[in-house]
């Protein structure tokens, strides 16, 4: 993300951001795509559910947007070392390669539930969909965020 804004002068501010952009992706671009595909019947979900997860009870739309904030963490750290692609296809490939993978091959298992979601088709495109989305929010909100606290100075001496 070097070739958006060059000459970003503070890491932890990236990072900050990054995890402010996975978070806010969560709720506007993942949890938008499960209403697109609930509506036409890919699956069944509700969005922005309340019930709780286990072992806290934390609400599950603040479980998702804080594992979306670490995921965008990770993205900010990583920014920088990315290749230079158009921003919908470095968030998407970002989107399914980090958080589609971790959840069938890492998480699943470790619930005990089968990986790869059960590898029924359906649900594979489902997943692949929704976090390819909330990869594209990822970083567009990241790149915006960026644009905006680095002030009107930095975007006039591009």
């Amino acid at each position: 993300m070097a070739h958006i804004i060059p000459g970003t002068p503070s890491r932890g501010r990236d990072l900050v951001l990054g995890f402010l952009a996975g978070a806010l992706a969560v709720v506007l671009f993942h949890q938008g795509m499960v209403v697109l595909l609930s509506t036409i019947g890919l699956i069944q979900s509700r969005v922005y559910t309340l019930q709780g997860v286990p072992p806290f009870g934390v609400p599950t739309i603040l479980n998702q947007m804080f594992w979306g904030g670490l995921w965008g963490l990770l993205f900010a750290a990583l920014a920088d070392t990315l290749p230079s692609w158009p921003l919908l296809l470095l968030g998407f490939t970002f989107g399914v390669l980090g958080p589609v993978l971790a959840s069938w091959f890492v998480v699943a298992p470790l619930k005990g539930i089968p990986i790869a979601a059960g590898w029924v088709p359906q649900r594979m495109l489902a997943s692949i969909l929704i976090n390819g989305c909330w990869g594209i929010g990822l970083v567009l909100l990241y790149a915006g965020l960026r644009r905006w606290v680095a002030g009107p100075r930095q975007a006039r001496a591009r």
